[in-house]
């Protein structure tokens, strides 16, 4: 699932790119996936000159929704996977697809998609035992036998979870939750079935997205992925290794919780509820559980973002019981010493740092020791004085530039609504007022005729949508990750405008 192509790097080339999470892609099954409307954008970035498509993270979600609450820090995100591309290989038929419900065209109704996408996925599942070929059968064994020091935990825990009517693991029965030999093997012997069918939707996924990232890297277009810092709680993770948290032992809850303290998005700061490390364990053992996200995400992506990179310099831990997070305290990380094992262990280390939010100078010399490239958010460049470091001209050029991202207002959004009169009038006297062209593309030119190696401009911002198409809003549990666009919104006056504005600052391919 390796790239076969020589990406850029990031240290040294002018490159643009889009962040666009798979899930909004256009779907007739209510969630974008890894099918025909994946490629159709590739194709459209390929057309324009774009050389990087960012992510989220690509696991199976939970309550929320959210790509950074997964219930596995390594599996995929079944709902991502192409009903279509099954059918094509006979694991489904046409027929059905005869009921398809009439989801909505630019949302996804969580809740709605996964009731019908798991249904069909256990179509293809009893088809796949009944019918699949010898080869199928040899290339599903090898799969499950190189994945099986996370799958085999993984798809134990789904299974059980289902079992468990989607209760959390730390409330099982307690010799599952502290995973006894014999209940583990008693729970092997009595869900043999459910424990395949998750082992095979993983199949399905890494199939499917290792031809989309073959297509994609065919055409020059590099992926940028992306490893939240901390797991949820209710993860097979968690469960699965629970020495490596910190973690109450009796009761299996975190006893100390994650989150960063106030900050732009929160007076209150944000308190995830994530399980912190237990970093003195994971330093005994060279960091192997963490070395192994890394090995399994790269053969996903050709470069890693590590959000709250901030997180392994020093980290906000809460104690247990409280609401939110301003009672935290600042504790030391071993950074230092995990990124060189790291590169000990992989080599080359492709990662962006999302060093946002409260960051000192040892997280800039933590970030810079490895030449890793921070970021730059044009929406935080306004609020204060010309030292800003968001502003254009304090970037150096190993560093990644975005308009906004997943956690922002769209631009459009942001300017209608969330600007303070100081940052409105030092926006218009760094523009010179408004275009024509509207502020979304005041912006993104900013971002293309910076020096900045790297710019990545969300879709939401090139197709000039307002607060509505907003991904995620910080802090709220619900009502997130839902925005869909449609083929009809990548206009041919849309791709050309992005074409010649990256053409225009030279970001484009050599040979293009």
């Amino acid at each position: 699932m390796n790239s076969s192509g020589s990406k850029p790097a990031l240290a040294h080339c002018r490159i643009s790119g889009v962040l666009l999470h798979p899930t909004s892609f256009p779907s007739p099954f209510g969630i974008g996936d890894l099918g025909s409307g994946a490629h159709r954008f590739i194709d459209f970035l390929a057309e324009t000159g774009q050389q990087i498509w960012q992510v989220l993270p690509l696991g199976p979600t939970g309550f929320g929704n959210s790509p950074y609450m997964c219930y596995s820090a390594m599996a995929g995100n079944p709902l991502l996977i192409s009903p279509e591309l099954l059918r094509d290989q006979g694991l489904l038929s046409q027929e059905d697809f005869a009921n398809l419900p009439k989801f909505p065209a630019d949302e996804v109704d969580f809740e709605s998609v996964a009731a019908y996408k798991m249904a069909l996925l256990k179509k293809a599942y009893e088809t796949f035992r009944a019918k699949a070929s010898d080869q199928q059968r040899h290339e599903f064994n090898l799969f499950c036998q190189e994945k099986a020091d996370w799958l085999d935990d993984y798809a134990l825990f789904m299974a059980l979870k289902e079992d468990q009517d989607g209760a959390s693991w730390h409330t099982w029965e307690p010799a599952l939750a502290h995973r006894t030999h014999d209940a583990l093997e008693k729970a092997r012997f009595r869900l043999p079935g459910p424990i395949f069918f998750q082992k095979f939707i993983q199949y399905e996924f890494a199939r499917q997205w290792a031809e989309l990232k073959q297509y994609a890297n065919s055409r020059n277009i590099y992926i940028v992925g992306d490893i939240p810092v901390y797991v949820a709680h209710d993860s097979a993770d968690v469960w699965a290794r629970p020495a490596n948290f910190s973690l109450d032992v009796r009761t299996g809850e975190p006893a100390m919780m994650a989150g960063v303290p106030p900050d732009y998005f929160s007076a209150t700061g944000q308190l995830w509820g994530n399980p912190i490390y237990n970093w003195g364990r994971l330093k005994k053992t060279r960091f192997a559980w963490w070395i192994q996200r890394f090995r399994v995400l790269r053969e996903y992506v050709d470069y890693i973002r590590i959000d709250h990179f901030r997180g392994f310099e020093s980290y906000w831990a809460v104690p247990r019981g409280e609401t939110t997070a301003v009672k935290g305290r600042w504790v030391k990380a071993p950074g230092e010493a995990f990124f060189e094992t790291l590169r000990e262990e992989l080599g080359e280390l492709p990662v962006m740092a999302e060093d946002l939010g409260v960051i000192t100078p040892e997280v800039e010399a933590l970030r810079d020791r490895f030449d890793f490239p921070g970021m730059r958010v044009l929406q935080f460049a306004f609020g204060s004085d010309p030292a800003n470091p968001f502003l254009p001209f304090n970037y150096n050029r190993n560093c990644v530039v975005y308009t906004g991202t997943h956690d922002n207002n769209t631009t459009v959004g942001w300017f209608e609504n969330d600007l303070n009169d100081y940052e409105r009038t030092n926006l218009l006297s760094y523009l010179g007022g408004v275009s024509p062209d509207g502020i979304q593309w005041d912006l993104i030119r900013l971002a293309l005729s910076s020096i900045a190696n790297v710019a990545i401009i969300p879709l939401q911002d090139i197709l000039g949508l307002g607060k509505d198409a907003r991904m995620n809003r910080p802090g709220a549990a619900e009502g997130n990750w839902h925005w869909r666009y449609q083929d009809d919104q990548l206009t041919e006056e849309v791709r050309d405008r992005l074409a010649k504005i990256t053409w225009l600052f030279g970001r484009g391919p050599a040979h293009w």
